[in-house]
């Protein structure tokens, strides 16, 4: 598994030299632009629009526009003694917190952490320590010249560090339009609700949900790879005259129900009495 950073994670007096490896990876399929005429990838050349001429990347400096049309440029030197100073510090736990507390929304990116050389036994004390104290450790690490706020957590046994969302750059709930205040719902709505919820409540197995579309795909660019003919039949979903909420979460739960035995008996006199007009 590829190492993607290396430093070191204290928590106390305790020093732990690790290796981060990313832990999840993008399975996207990627698709190229090709010119519809001669089918050659395209292009997509960097032109100063005021020069006209393409740029190469040393002839490129970065720079903040602080208002429109104004920049400060800032040197790359500038720019790698900052993230030098930053990145060689090593990563401190500041906080142990109780994983409930933090909503979901503030998670980004999962890596795995391993141990450098020497680190094994350290690394075990933290990962028993968060085990039986049931906390997670709240850190600062700078990945690609960004300052992240972490999360360090242990699962399936390895110690996972997950970058979060600094506070600032979770956007306000209350920004969001056409939310309504209240619930304007009915006892018997929210009941039928409630009970359609728990028929399809079940055990999270992430090994059964797919990729279809990805699956569709990959089917798709390999038939045509090999020169079938592909013929793929669209299916409209019917349309339903269930337009009030009570009858669509009606019409939910019966579609969720397993069939009864009055059904099933009933399947069976039919089955007997073909075998016998046989």
């Amino acid at each position: 598994m590829h190492t993607m950073w290396k430093g070191s994670i204290s928590f106390g007096l305790v020093n732990i030299p690790i290796k981060l490896h990313t832990a999840t990876e993008d399975k996207d399929i990627k698709l190229r632009t090709l010119h519809k005429e001669c089918h050659s990838p395209i292009k997509y050349e960097k032109v100063c629009p005021v020069c006209e001429v393409e740029v190469q990347n040393e002839d490129l400096v970065k720079a903040y526009e602080y208002t429109k049309g104004k920049f400060v440029v800032l040197e790359a030197e500038e720019l790698e003694k900052l993230r030098k100073e930053n990145e060689d510090k090593a990563v401190e736990i500041i906080d142990f917190v109780k994983i409930q507390e933090i909503d979901p929304i503030y998670f980004d990116r999962t890596y795995y952490m391993s141990p450098g050389d020497g680190g094994g036994k350290a690394y075990g004390l933290l990962r028993k320590a968060l085990l039986n104290s049931e906390k997670v450790g709240i850190a600062k690490i700078i990945i690609r010249s960004k300052e992240q706020l972490a999360v360090v957590r242990v699962y399936e046994n390895t110690i996972v560090m997950e970058t979060i969302h600094f506070p600032d750059e979770v956007r306000k709930p209350q920004d969001v339009p056409n939310v309504p205040v209240e619930d304007k719902v009915t006892g018997k709505e929210l009941e039928t609700a409630i009970m359609l919820i728990d028929q399809l409540t079940t055990s999270f197995e992430p090994e059964k949900y797919k990729d279809d579309y990805r699956t569709a795909l990959l089917e798709l660019i390999e038939s045509k790879q090999t020169g079938k003919e592909v013929v793929i039949a669209a299916e409209k979903t019917p349309a339903t005259n269930v337009t009030d909420l009570m009858a669509a979460l009606q019409a939910s739960i019966d579609k969720t129900k397993p069939k009864t035995k009055t059904a099933t008996a009933k399947k069976k006199r039919v089955s007997t009495k073909v075998k016998k007009e046989a």
